[in-house]
C-alpha cells in the first residue's frame, strides 16, 4: 500500500495484525471519520421533514394531520428503496467514489425544500414529491456501512460499525435540535422572503448546503477505494437466497426501523398529543438512541450479539407498554421517560444486530469448509466478507421500512381512533415476534433445527 494516499488501495488485509498496526489502522480510521461526516449529513437531510412538517400549518400550509404524517413518512420509504442500489454501489464503483456522489446529490432535497416551503400555495402532491427527495439521504447509510465493513478486522467490526452508525444516527438529533432554532432567524435566508408566523422555513434546507460541500471535499481528498472490496453484483445477490438474510431483516425492522420511525414521528407525535410542549425537545430521543448504538456494538463484541438483542427486545417491549400507559393518561413526564428508554433500546439493538450479521455469515461459510485446509478457510473468509458487506446494506434497506411504517401507522391510528394507542399495540406485537425469532435461530441449542446449534455456540 502506497503511503501517498492513493485513490485505490490494492493490498488490504486487516486480519493481519502486523499490517493492521503498521498501516491499516490509520487508513481505516481516516476513512471512518469522513464516512461518519457524510453519513451524519445524510441522516440529517433524510429526517429534515420531521421538523418542517410541524411548522407548515404555522407558515400558512393547510394540510391535514394525516397529510403531515405522510410528509414525514414518505422520505423513510424512499430512503429504504434507495438503500438497495446503494448497497451494491460500493463494490461496483468504490467506497470513496460513491461517498462523493451520494453526498453531492443531497443538494437536490435541501435546495428544493428551501424553494417550495416559501410558497404556501404549493399543492400537497407537489410538496409530497419534494419531501420524497429527502429519501436520498437515507441511502447513504447502506453504502457507508458496507464500505466500512471492509476496512476493519472481524474482531473490531462491532465497534467500528457501531461508531459509524452512531455518527450517522446523531444526524437525526442535529436536524431536530438546530432546525427549530435556525428557522427563527433571518441570517441565512437567501431568498429574503417574509416569514409567515415568524418562521423562516427556507433555512431548514439552506443550513445544510455548506456541510454538504465539506463532506464532498473530505471524501474527495481523504477517503480511499479498496480493490479487495470489488465484487460482482451477481456474487453479492447470493445473499438473497440465504435464510438468515431475511430473518435478520425482520429483526432489524424491530431495531433500526423503530429508531428511524420513532425519530421521524416523535416531533409530530409530541405536537398532536401534548400541544403545550415545545418540539424543541424532540432531539433528545434520537440523541440517546444514537449514543447507545456503539454501546450495543461493544457489548455484542464481548458477550455476543444474539444475547444482547434478545434481552434488548424485552426492555423494548416494556418501554412500549410504558408509552401506551402514559400517553393514554396524558402524563407527559412518564411519556417522555418511557419514550427515551425506548429510544435507548433501539440504539442498543441497532448495534447488537449489526454485529450479528458478519458473525452469522462468517460462521456459516467456515462451516462449509471445515477440515478442508487453510486455503479453503481463507476463501471462505473472503466470501463471508463480501456476503456480509452486501447483507449489511440489504438488511439495512429492509429495516429502514420502519421509517415509513411507524409514522404512517401513527397517522392512521390517530385518524381512525383519535390516538396513537392502536399503532403502539401493533408495534408491541412485532417486538414479541422479533424476540421469538432471535431465541429460536440464534440462542436455542436444540439440534432439531439445522444450524441453530452451531450459531448459538458461536455466540453470533
Amino acid at each position: 500500500m502506497s503511503d501517498q494516499n492513493p485513490t485505490w488501495i490494492s493490498d488490504w488485509n486487516p486480519e493481519d495484525e502486523t499490517f493492521w498496526n503498521s498501516k491499516g489502522k490509520l487508513v481505516a480510521r481516516r476513512n471512518l471519520i469522513w464516512s461518519i461526516v457524510a453519513e451524519h449529513i445524510g441522516f440529517s437531510v433524510w429526517l429534515i421533514w420531521s421538523i418542517v412538517a410541524t411548522k407548515l400549518p404555522q407558515a400558512g400550509f393547510h394540510y391535514s394531520t394525516d397529510e403531515l404524517f405522510q410528509l414525514v413518512a414518505l422520505p423513510g420509504l424512499i430512503g429504504s428503496f434507495m438503500r438497495f442500489p446503494y448497497t451494491f454501489a460500493v463494490t461496483t464503483f468504490g467506497g470513496r467514489n460513491w461517498t462523493i456522489f451520494s453526498a453531492s446529490v443531497l443538494f437536490i432535497p435541501t435546495l428544493a425544500l428551501a424553494y417550495f416551503v416559501s410558497h404556501p400555495e404549493t399543492p400537497f402532491w407537489l410538496m409530497l414529491l419534494v419531501a420524497s427527495t429527502a429519501g436520498l439521504g437515507g441511502g447513504n447509510f447502506a453504502s457507508s456501512m458496507t464500505n466500512i465493513s471492509f476496512f476493519y478486522p472481524d474482531r473490531m467490526k462491532g465497534w467500528a460499525l457501531g461508531l459509524n452508525a452512531a455518527g450517522g444516527n446523531i444526524g437525526v438529533s442535529s436536524v431536530q435540535l438546530l432546525t427549530p432554532i435556525l428557522m427563527g432567524l433571518g441570517i441565512i435566508n437567501l431568498y429574503q422572503a417574509t416569514p409567515v408566523g415568524g418562521v423562516y422555513l427556507q433555512n431548514a434546507g439552506l443550513m445544510w448546503v455548506l456541510p454538504i460541500a465539506i463532506a464532498v471535499f473530505g471524501a474527495t481528498f481523504f477517503m480511499n477505494n479498496l480493490t479487495t472490496a470489488k465484487a460482482s453484483i451477481k456474487n453479492q445477490l447470493a445473499i438473497v437466497k440465504r435464510k438468515h438474510t431475511w430473518i435478520m431483516s425482520f429483526i432489524y425492522i424491530g431495531t433500526f426501523g423503530s429508531f428511524i420511525g420513532y425519530s421521524a414521528a416523535f416531533p409530530l407525535l409530541l405536537k398532536t398529543q401534548f400541544p403545550a410542549v415545545t418540539i424543541g425537545i424532540a432531539f433528545l430521543g434520537p440523541l440517546v438512541g444514537s449514543l447507545a448504538r456503539p454501546i450495543g456494538g461493544l457489548l455484542a463484541d464481548k458477550v455476543g450479539g444474539a444475547i444482547i438483542t434478545f434481552w434488548n427486545f424485552i426492555v423494548m417491549a416494556a418501554a412500549t407498554i410504558g408509552v401506551l400507559y402514559f400517553v393514554g393518561n396524558k402524563d407527559f413526564a412518564g411519556f417522555l421517560a418511557s419514550f427515551l428508554i425506548l429510544f435507548v433500546t433501539t440504539g442498543v439493538g441497532n448495534g447488537s444486530t449489526y454485529r450479528m450479521i458478519p458473525s452469522i455469515f462468517r460462521e456459516q461459510n467456515l462451516q462449509k469448509v471445515k477440515g478442508q485446509g487453510d486455503a479453503a478457510r481463507a476463501a471462505a473468509l473472503k466470501a463471508a466478507s463480501i456476503e456480509s458487506g452486501a447483507a449489511l446494506g440489504f438488511i439495512g434497506a429492509i429495516g429502514a421500512c420502519g421509517g415509513y411504517l411507524i409514522p404512517s401507522g401513527f397517522g392512521k391510528s390517530i385518524a381512525l381512533t383519535g390516538g396513537p394507542q392502536l399503532a403502539l399495540v401493533i408495534y408491541l406485537g412485532f417486538y414479541a415476534a422479533c424476540l421469538a425469532l432471535t431465541w429460536w435461530y440464534y440462542l436455542r441449542r436444540s439440534p432439531a433445527a439445522a444450524g441453530a446449534t452451531s450459531l448459538a455456540e458461536a455466540r453470533v
